[in-house]
């Protein structure tokens, strides 16, 4: 069985959604890497912003695009190409292709059989 390991809200104004998302849950936003992407910290995390608390999860804020208009979980997988291939089997279809995440993972956004946006994660090295 696959865990969900993420959550995603897309912004119009990462700044106004910065602060709405820290004053209304407490939550920390962090800047990651050299993307348009922001961390949101939602529990006590190590240095790599994995969560210290078994079955937490926290997530990202990035901006709106054509296959991220709305709030989006991601599914941690052992394989992500073998799982797009069940996708597609299943009815669903890939809306983003697979890409590489720095050393960190594979990522790719697919759609199921009722038109949801849900996110696939393959976590390579030691992240």
């Amino acid at each position: 069985m696959n865990k969900v390991s993420h959550f995603e809200i897309p912004y119009d104004d990462q700044g106004r959604a910065q602060k709405f998302y820290q004053d209304v849950f407490g939550w920390q936003i962090a800047q990651f890497a050299d993307r348009d992407y922001h961390m949101a910290i939602t529990t006590p995390s190590d240095e790599k912003m994995k969560p210290n608390e078994a079955g937490a999860i926290n997530g990202g804020l990035l901006p709106k695009n054509p296959t991220g208009r709305h709030p989006m979980i991601v599914i941690d997988v052992p394989d992500i190409e073998d799982h797009i291939k069940k996708v597609e089997s299943a009815g669903g279809k890939t809306v983003m292709p697979v890409m590489k995440i720095g050393d960190f993972g594979m990522y790719a956004r697919i759609s199921d059989t009722e038109g949801n946006v849900i996110g696939i994660w393959q976590t390579i090295g030691t992240c």
